[in-house]
C-alpha cells in the first residue's frame, strides 16, 4: 500500500510537485523562524509582539522567491546533489541576511542572534526533507532492481560499477576477486570477496547475476571462473573483451550473455601476420558465399590485410546486401583503403565465373560457398552436389582458366568417412581440387577441413537460447551427441593462414581440441541463465525450469565426428594447422566418374546417385534410409498406382 502510494507521488505532474514543495518550504520557514525565537528567548512573551508576525510575514514570501530565483525549484527531488544543496544554503543565508536587515530597518525588535539559528534550523528542514524523499526513492528503487555481484574489483570493474549504479535495472552488492590483496578492501562502497564466498554472498544478497567484469582474462581462466558458477541459482553474465573495448567496437558498460568461446575455454592461438598476408595483402581476392557465417567472417579477416580488390559473390542478395554494407562501414571506420566489389551469382554459372575471375584479375580464391546444413541437403540431394561438388568443379576449372593464383576450398570434418550426401559431396570437391593440382602447376589448390562453429547459422548455441527464452524445451539430437566446436573467428583466420602454407593439393585439418557433448553444452547454458536444467522422468526433475528434450538422429547424421582419416596427420610451422595424407585420383579417373554423377542428377535417379558415391574412393557409408523429399514423394504415388 504504500509503495503504491510512493509510485502515485512520485508520478504526480512536475507543476502538482512543485507546488507540493513550495508549500511545504512555507511551513519550514515559518517552523524555523519561530522555533529560533523560542530557543533565543526560551519564553513566549514575544508571541503578542505583532512586529514579530509582521517579520515572519515578510520573511516567508521573499524567501521563497529567493529560492525560486536560485533554481532550488527546478531540482528534480529525487536526483537531488551538492549543486541542489549549494543552492538550498545560499538561498537560507540570503534569508537569514535579510531577516537580519529587515528587523534592524523597521525597528521589528528580532533578537540577532535569531537570523543566525533561523537559518540553521532551515538549512536542516530544507535540506533534509529533501535527501529523506531522496533517501526514499533509492530505497523503493532498489528494492525494485536486480542485485548483481561484480566479478573483478579492478580498473573495468569499478567502471561498471558506477555504470550499474547510474543505470535502473541494476544494484550492485558486492565485488568478488581472485587477488588476495584486494580481499576485504572497498571498492566504490562495496566490500571485496574472495571467490569462494560466491555462494554465501548469492544466498546472503539476493543476487540474481554475477557479471564477469575481467575482459583481461584468458578463455582458460573464464571458463574455470564460469564452471564454478554454474551450479549457482544465478545468471552469469560479462562485459566485452578487452581487444573489443581497446578498438572502439564495445564498452565496458555493455552487459553480454557469456560467449560460446568462454564455454570452450580456449585461447586462440595469435594469427601469424606474415602467413595472415602472404595470398592477400596487394592482390584482388574473391570470397564466394560471402554472406555465409564462415564466408563473411572471411571477408572481415580479409579486408584488414588490405587486398587491393576484395571480390563478394553470394547469390542470395540480402546476404550480399548485408554484408558489402558491413564491410564499407568497416573500412570507413578503421581507414581501409580497398575496392569492394559485391557480385551476385551462383558457382555453378561457367561463364559467369569465368567472366568475373577474368575482368578483376582475381588472383586468390577463397571457395566457402556451400549447402551445410546436412538434413536439407540429405533432403534435397541433387541441389546439395550440384551446389557442393559441380559449383567447386566450375570454380576450380575456371580459377585455371583464368590464372588464379591461390585456390582455397573450405571443407568439413563431415567430409571424413561420410554417412551423408553434404559429406559425400564436399569429399568429392576435396578430389575435384586434388585431381586438378595434378593436372597442372601455375594454380595451387589446399582444402581446410574443420567441424562446427559456434554462433553460425543453425548452430546449436543460439538455438538453445531462443528455446530458453521462450521457456523451454530445449531439443538435443541424442543423449551421447558429441560435436567439435570453433569460434567463427578463429576458424577464418586458421584457414587464411592454412593457405600460405600449401604447396599445392594439400589438405589441411585444423587442431578443434576436444569434442564436446552436446548434452552438456545445452545443460551449462541453461544453468548459466540462473536457471536448472531437468529431463522428464529423471531424479529431481520436479524442481528444473527448462526440460532438456532427446529427439533421435536424422538420416545421415553421426554420433561422433572424425576430423582425421588416419593417424599420419602432420604438423606444419603453425600448431593448430596439421596436414593429412589422403586418397587421391586422377584426372583422368575422376573425370568420367563426375560424368555419370551428373547425369544422374540430371535424371534424378537418387538410387544411382547413391550408388555411384558407394563406390568412389570417398568411404561414403549412407544411411539406408532415403530422405530426398522429392523422391519419397515420387516412391508414395509409385506404390499407390
Amino acid at each position: 500500500m504504500i509503495s503504491g502510494g510512493l509510485d502515485q507521488i512520485f508520478d504526480w505532474p512536475r507543476p502538482v510537485k512543485r507546488v507540493i514543495l513550495t508549500a511545504v518550504d512555507a511551513v519550514f520557514i515559518a517552523a524555523s523562524f519561530l522555533a529560533a525565537m523560542v530557543l533565543r528567548l526560551d519564553s513566549l512573551h514575544w508571541v503578542s509582539a505583532p512586529q514579530i508576525w509582521v517579520a515572519l510575514a515578510i520573511t516567508l514570501p521573499v524567501t521563497l522567491l529567493i529560492f525560486d530565483r536560485l533554481g532550488v525549484y527546478r531540482s528534480v527531488v529525487r536526483f537531488i546533489g551538492i549543486d541542489s544543496l549549494k543552492a538550498i544554503g545560499l538561498g537560507v543565508v540570503l534569508s537569514a541576511l535579510f531577516v537580519l536587515m529587515a528587523s534592524q530597518f523597521f525597528q521589528l525588535l528580532v533578537p540577532r542572534s535569531v537570523p543566525f539559528i533561523y537559518a540553521l534550523l532551515l538549512f536542516v528542514l530544507v535540506g533534509g526533507a529533501r535527501f529523506a524523499v531522496r533517501s526514499l526513492f533509492l530505497q523503493r528503487q532498489s528494492l525494485q532492481k536486480s542485485r548483481v555481484i561484480i566479478y573483478g574489483a579492478g580498473m573495468c570493474g569499478r567502471q561498471v560499477l558506477v555504470s550499474l549504479q547510474q543505470a535502473s535495472d541494476y544494484l550492485p552488492v558486492a565485488f568478488v576477486d581472485d587477488s588476495p590483496d584486494l580481499h576485504g578492501a572497498h571498492v566504490g562502497g562495496l566490500e571485496v570477496y574472495p571467490s569462494e564466498a560466491v555462494p554465501r554472498l548469492v544466498s546472503s544478497t539476493g543476487a540474481k547475476m554475477v557479471l564477469l567484469a575481467i575482459p583481461s582474462a584468458t578463455l582458460a581462466q573464464r571458463k574455470r571462473i564460469i564452471a564454478r558458477m554454474e551450479e549457482l541459482p544465478v545468471r552469469v553474465q560479462t562485459i566485452p573483451d578487452m581487444t573489443d573495448i581497446v578498438s572502439g567496437r564495445a564498452s565496458v558498460s555493455e552487459i553480454r550473455q557469456v560467449a560460446p568461446d568462454d564455454l570452450l575455454g580456449r585461447d586462440p592461438v595469435p594469427p601469424d601476420p606474415a602467413l595472415m598476408g602472404a595470398n592477400i595483402t596487394g592482390k584482388v581476392v574473391l570470397v564466394t558465399g560471402a554472406g555465409g557465417s564462415i564466408g563473411s567472417e572471411l571477408c572481415r579477416q580479409i579486408i584488414r590485410q588490405k587486398p587491393s580488390q576484395l571480390a563478394l559473390l553470394e547469390q542470395s542478395e540480402i546476404a550480399l546486401y548485408m554484408i558489402e554494407r558491413e564491410l564499407d562501414a568497416m573500412a570507413a571506420k578503421e581507414g581501409i583503403d580497398v575496392a569492394i566489389t559485391p557480385l551476385l551469382g551462383s558457382v555453378q554459372h561457367e561463364g559467369r565465373m569465368g567472366a568475373v575471375l577474368a575482368r578483376l584479375g582475381v588472383n586468390t580464391i577463397f571457395h566457402a560457398a556451400a549447402y551445410k546444413h546436412v538434413h536439407l541437403v540429405e533432403e534435397n540431394v541433387v541441389e546439395g552436389l550440384r551446389n557442393n561438388t559441380f559449383g567447386t568443379l566450375t570454380m576450380a576449372r575456371s580459377a585455371i582458366k583464368a590464372g588464379v593464383d591461390m585456390f582455397v576450398l573450405v571443407s568439413t570434418d563431415k567430409a571424413v568417412r561420410p554417412t551423408n550426401i553434404m559429406g559425400a559431396s564436399k569429399r568429392l570437391a576435396e578430389l575435384i581440387c586434388q585431381s586438378l593440382a595434378a593436372e597442372q602447376a601455375h594454380t595451387r589448390f589446399c582444402m581446410v577441413r574443420f567441424g562446427n562453429v559456434l554462433e553460425s547459422s543453425g548452430s546449436v548455441v543460439p538455438l538453445f537460447r531462443r528455446q530458453i527464452a521462450a521457456g523451454g524445451p530445449i531439443t538435443v539430437t541424442h543423449r551421447d551427441i558429441t560435436r567439435y566446436f570453433m569460434t567463427i573467428p578463429e576458424a577464418s583466420q586458421l584457414v587464411i593462414q592454412a593457405s600460405a602454407l600449401a604447396s599445392g593439393g594439400d589438405v589441411f585439418v585444423l587442431d578443434m581440441g576436444e569434442p564436446v557433448k552436446v548434452y552438456d553444452l545445452a545443460r551449462r547454458i541453461v544453468r548459466l541463465s540462473g536457471l536448472r536444467p531437468y529431463v522428464a522422468g529423471e531424479r529431481g526433475a520436479e524442481t528444473g525450469d527448462i526440460e532438456i528434450v532427446f529427439g533421435k538422429l536424422r538420416p545421415g547424421e553421426k554420433l561422433y565426428e572424425e576430423l582425421l582419416v588416419s593417424d599420419q596427420a602432420r604438423p606444419t610451422r603453425h600448431p593448430r594447422i596439421l596436414t593429412e595424407p589422403v586418397t587421391s585420383m586422377a584426372w583422368s579417373e575422376l573425370e568420367p566418374m563426375l560424368h555419370r554423377l551428373r547425369e544422374a542428377c540430371g535424371a534424378y535417379d537418387i538410387t544411382n546417385i547413391r550408388n555411384i558415391l558407394v563406390n568412389a574412393p570417398v568411404e561414403y557409408k549412407p544411411d539406408p534410409r532415403i530422405a530426398d523429399l522429392v523422391w519419397r514423394l515420387a516412391a508414395r504415388d509409385a506404390a499407390a498406382e
